[in-house]
């Protein structure tokens, strides 16, 4: 099953969501690299090759074959307006059968950043991944002080749930990550962290 629920992207007021091109290099490097301070210290180290037009097209293929085998939705936030890119979001690690599940994991770029792009590319994921995809679960992690990572999780129905002990290179560094869950039909109610 085409994983768009018969369309090739989603659209929100001001974004669509589409899989990663090719043709997008130009757009995805620039992006980065002019991003690069702002995004590095919470992801895991760049490869040597992280922007090379070789390393780009590997994601594009994986990006077509996670869609193909249900294992991912990997998508680019495109402005409407001006088609320009934002960022990306991907939800990564479809687990079918009795999890029902799959991990969040997004960037946006520093222009774009505190523009509430990001918020209203979540809330469309976690739609889709409820109503189309039929997942029972969403999950997503970040770095305890990421305080806008977390805001926006919480923004969209996001619950903190623990912390993940080394949970993943960071920077070149095991950290700590805070975990947040997002349940279809959640009824657990408020849960403050202090």
């Amino acid at each position: 099953m085409w994983p768009f629920g018969g369309k090739r992207r989603i659209e929100t007021e001001r974004l669509t969501l589409r899989l990663p091109l090719q043709s997008d290099y130009a757009a995805w490097t620039e992006l980065r690299r002019g991003s690069a301070d702002f995004l590095q210290p919470w992801e895991p180290t760049w490869a040597a090759d992280h922007l090379a037009r070789r390393a780009f097209a590997n994601r594009v293929y994986w990006a077509a074959r996670a869609v193909r085998t249900g294992t991912a939705l990997p998508l680019f936030l495109v402005r409407r307006d001006d088609q320009v890119l934002l960022g990306a979001i991907t939800l990564d690690n479809i687990r079918r059968g009795p999890a029902q599940a799959g991990t969040l994991g997004y960037w946006v770029g520093q222009p774009y950043a505190r523009h509430g792009y990001m918020r209203e590319a979540l809330q469309a994921v976690v739609h889709h991944a409820f109503t189309v995809l039929d997942l029972s679960r969403l999950e997503a992690a970040c770095l305890p002080e990421n305080a806008a990572s977390r805001g926006v999780l919480e923004k969209c129905g996001f619950k903190y749930e623990g912390v993940a002990q080394s949970y993943l290179q960071i920077n070149g560094r095991w950290r700590n990550h805070v975990l947040y869950a997002n349940l279809r039909g959640d009824r657990r109610g408020r849960t403050d962290i202090g």
